[in-house]
């Protein structure tokens, strides 16, 4: 089911939470809405799921207007908040049938569901506990039981892998990659790496605008420009070295990479490559050249240039 958000606003008194934020996600696509603390995130989420209403733009669910008919676009999401509140008291499955009916889910339905959310979720050794008594990596499987109880064809996750271990958060990363197969997802973080190794596609956002959209490769791609080369060198001297490879003509900048050995990186000058001159470099001072490889820019490199400007 697609998502379209169109030019939405909201406001807290004078300050724009969001700010003309509009993109689309088509059906079967996990979307990562990646951005810094504060940067409108929950925000444009809530609004998402008919939790709070824009000041100005809309939003539609498989075509239905959130501000328009928001209980039938509720029944198409299935969400799970940051603070992922569950009832610690209550058994799992005790607790799953609860919610369950609260989103009418038939009654002839409703045993078949809690089975298929157990097994979809990987709670099958845990379904006899409280809640209280599970890991907070279970607590957030049963925060997506819950969130898929209904069959939805939108998931909306906000930050759910927050607080958890490295082997939790690689488990609960594989689960939302294997439901992404059959649902649209938005899954919203500030762990780059998280977004990078699950999402499909990645939407920044930053003081209540989206700053980039696309694909991890995209991305950086498009914050390369100039061209970058890790450049080791043997059998010269480091400073010898150092004063000819500034000196080459395609060649704006050279830093030295150790403190000890011949490594250098490169910046060539915008829409150059000096990957033919080192290399000749090398040949005309009889010096082995021993890598020359181009620099990949950092997912994180491209966040905290759009964001911290």
């Amino acid at each position: 089911m697609d998502i379209l958000v169109d030019s939405i606003t909201k406001t807290y008194g004078a300050q724009r939470a969001v700010d003309q934020v509009s993109f689309s996600v088509k059906p079967g696509e996990i979307l990562g809405f990646l951005g810094p603390n504060g940067a409108g995130k929950t925000t444009t989420m809530k609004a998402i799921t008919g939790y709070l209403a824009p000041n100005e733009g809309n939003i539609t669910v498989g075509g239905i207007s959130v501000l328009e008919d928001p209980d039938a676009v509720k029944k198409q999401i299935g969400y799970l908040p940051e603070s992922n509140p569950l009832y610690t008291e209550m058994p799992l499955i005790d607790y799953l049938r609860y919610t369950a009916e609260l989103q009418n889910v038939p009654g002839d339905q409703i045993k078949n569901r809690i089975r298929e959310m157990i097994r979809v979720c990987g709670l099958e050794g845990e379904k006899h506990k409280k809640i209280g008594e599970l890991s907070k990596g279970y607590r957030q499987r049963v925060g997506l039981a819950q969130a898929l109880i209904h069959d939805p064809e939108v998931l909306i996750l906000d930050e759910p892998t927050s607080g958890l271990d490295p082997n939790q958060i690689i488990e609960i990363r594989e689960l939302i990659r294997k439901i992404g197969k059959e649902k649209t997802v938005i899954l919203s973080s500030h762990i780059l790496a998280e977004v990078e190794a699950t999402c499909d596609r990645i939407l920044i956002i930053n003081k209540g605008k989206i700053v980039a959209d696309g694909t991890p490769d995209n991305l950086r791609k498009q914050a390369q420009g100039k061209e970058m080369l890790k450049v080791s060198i043997e059998e010269g001297e480091r400073n010898d070295i150092f004063n000819k490879l500034q000196g080459l003509e395609n060649v704006e900048m050279v830093d030295i990479l150790s403190a000890s050995g011949n490594s250098f990186e490169i910046q060539s000058k915008d829409g150059k490559s000096s990957k033919r001159e080192v290399f000749k470099l090398c040949v005309d001072n009889n010096w082995y050249l021993t890598e020359l490889t181009p620099s990949e820019t950092k997912l994180e490199d491209v966040f905290r240039e759009l964001t911290m400007k």
